[in-house]
């Protein structure tokens, strides 16, 4: 690894000095690569609403809590997706792989309300098993989730807390008896700053050390100094 010491010279950023879009600027090309949900919710009239958010990630397993960060429309209304899991208290979180780029990149595009973006995307609605909104058949895996809490921060976003009661994964990425899901198989994209995205194809392994191994690694190091 190569010591980098001597060029670390950082600046100091005052979030409380900068514009709400200069700090979101800030955070997104920092906080990478991003987890996609796309994430899937049903209107009590039956409209299905489509549209991937990278404010997600994974909270706890016990309870099986994802978490969801919704922005507000310009004028500070709930979007679709907010409004949905609102009335219904349901919403299904399906995971993005690089074969459904294009079609969650159709799903982000701005539409009225009365239209179906999983059909303008190509995408197939399956019939929820446990909640009453879809997962999207071509996703490699699919998380039926209930609402947990919500919080709203400020007038611009809705955080969304939901439960895991169910998961829909392709047959072939996950070993049943050791629970074990194979993440290369699986293909995930993720969310960088600006328009970018990334792969999870290049992937390395770093297990955790105990006490003991970390001591017994620091040794030879400790005596290459002396």
């Amino acid at each position: 690894m190569p010591d980098r010491t001597a060029d670390q010279t950082h600046v100091a950023i005052d979030f409380s000095a900068i514009t709400a879009r200069e700090r979101y600027k800030l955070l997104i090309g920092t906080v990478v690569p991003r987890p996609i949900a796309l994430v899937t919710t049903r209107h009590p009239d039956g409209t299905v609403n489509a549209a991937p958010y990278s404010f997600f990630n994974c909270l706890s397993a016990d309870p099986a809590i994802l978490a969801l960060g919704v922005e507000n429309h310009a004028d500070m209304s709930f979007k679709d997706t907010t409004q949905n899991i609102r009335l219904t208290e349901e919403f299904t979180v399906n995971i993005v792989d690089h074969a459904m780029v294009d079609a969650m990149n159709v799903c982000a595009v701005p539409f009225a309300s009365d239209i179906d973006e999983l059909a303008e995307a190509g995408l197939t609605a399956v019939a929820g098993e446990m909640v009453a909104c879809p997962y999207i058949l071509q996703a490699p895996a699919a998380l039926e989730c209930r609402r947990y809490v919500s919080l709203g921060l400020g007038r611009s976003r809705e955080i969304v807390l939901g439960e895991v009661v169910n998961m829909h994964i392709r047959a072939d990425l996950v070993d049943q008896e050791r629970f074990y899901v194979d993440q290369l198989a699986l293909d995930a994209i993720g969310r960088m700053g600006g328009h970018g995205y990334s792969t999870t194809r290049d992937q390395f392994d770093l297990p955790t050390m105990s006490v003991d191994q970390w001591a017994a690694a620091k040794r030879p190091l400790a005596r290459a100094a002396g």
